[in-house]
């Protein structure tokens, strides 16, 4: 899961193709029923829409070109439309949901032609289904040997779990949706429907806490996988130029360039032409083992020693 592919892309359209039919169904049996479970459903949908507009757009903000003001290029732009979803997320759907579920607790409404909402429903299950399933057979091709939450906190590509985040909270709210308007048929307490309405608020709140979480560390300025810090290490320890490697930082940049900064301890006896080439080589293995490397500086240091009784680091 270190680059962003065309399949992130084709799990943003299925969603959006989903949530528009969904958010349009949803609005005219709220509209008919009265409803606020399905009202919050409709607001929810609506808010996804937005959501994947969203992302959509920081996709294509992240490809445009290095230049003097961001010589690294946009990528992390992603990153930060990724962050601003969440805050919808939370602040509009998981906000607007549990105001409406309180105002119907306390004025609530009798709910009418009750088959409507749940053919809407059914509608909307099988829409967000279809669009969900498609979200995690993606995301389970592209998160390899990794287990799914180990998947999501390693990522490097946002637009993916997003969604899968966006799909799998909108399955819940449709159930708790589903689960509301019945407890208010059968047992005739209004307050049923706010409840669930209220429910679908909590959902989407804690799915935009856990995203915001998750997303953070990518717009800070999160390090490679292990894997790939530790075989760069190993390609520029093999080097017969280099006694040691101090340092091997990194920092994506996007999903798909990361930032190399190596601290390396030269031979002392090696000619300056030497460690040029060294250094030239460096960056073409580097960057054939991982193309998502884009930048590698060099600097060259003497080998750190012992300090305040801690032990320089044992690879070299």
């Amino acid at each position: 899961m270190e680059g962003m592919s065309s399949s992130s892309k084709k799990v943003i359209y299925a969603a959006l193709a989903g949530n528009t039919l969904i958010a349009i169904t949803k609005f005219i049996a709220a509209a008919i029923t009265g409803s606020s479970a399905m009202l919050s459903e409709g607001i929810h949908s609506l808010v996804d829409i937005g959501n994947q507009g969203l992302l959509l757009y920081g996709i294509r903000q992240s490809k445009k070109p290095p230049d003097r003001e961001f010589p690294f290029g946009h990528g992390k732009e992603i990153y930060f439309w990724s962050f601003v979803v969440a805050i919808l997320i939370f602040a509009v759907g998981a906000g607007v949901s549990i105001y409406e579920g309180v105002r119907h607790i306390l004025h609530p409404e009798p709910i009418t032609n009750v088959m409507v909402n749940y053919l809407v429903l059914a509608m909307a299950m099988l829409f967000e289904g279809a669009a969900w399933f498609f979200a995690i057979s993606e995301f389970s091709k592209a998160k390899g040997k990794w287990g799914y939450l180990e998947a999501v906190h390693r990522g490097k590509d946002p637009t993916m779990f997003v969604v899968l985040f966006e799909d799998s909270a909108a399955m819940l709210g449709l159930l708790a949706a589903f689960i509301g308007i019945l407890l208010t048929q059968v047992t005739g307490a209004l307050y049923f429907d706010g409840a669930a309405s209220i429910v679908i608020g909590l959902i989407l709140g804690g799915t935009a806490i856990w995203l915001a979480y998750e997303t953070k560390g990518l717009l800070i300025g999160e390090s490679a996988n292990e894997k790939v810090v530790r075989g760069i290490r190993e390609i520029v320890r093999s080097q017969k130029s280099v006694e040691h490697v101090n340092e091997v930082l990194t920092m994506h940049m996007g999903p798909d360039f990361i930032l190399v900064n190596l601290s390396v301890d030269f031979a002392d006896a090696i000619p300056a032409s030497e460690m040029e080439e060294t250094v030239a080589h460096l960056d073409q293995e580097i960057k054939t083992a991982f193309p998502e490397v884009k930048r590698i500086f060099v600097e060259a240091e003497a080998r750190r020693v012992k300090r305040a009784g801690k032990s320089a680091p044992s690879s070299s």
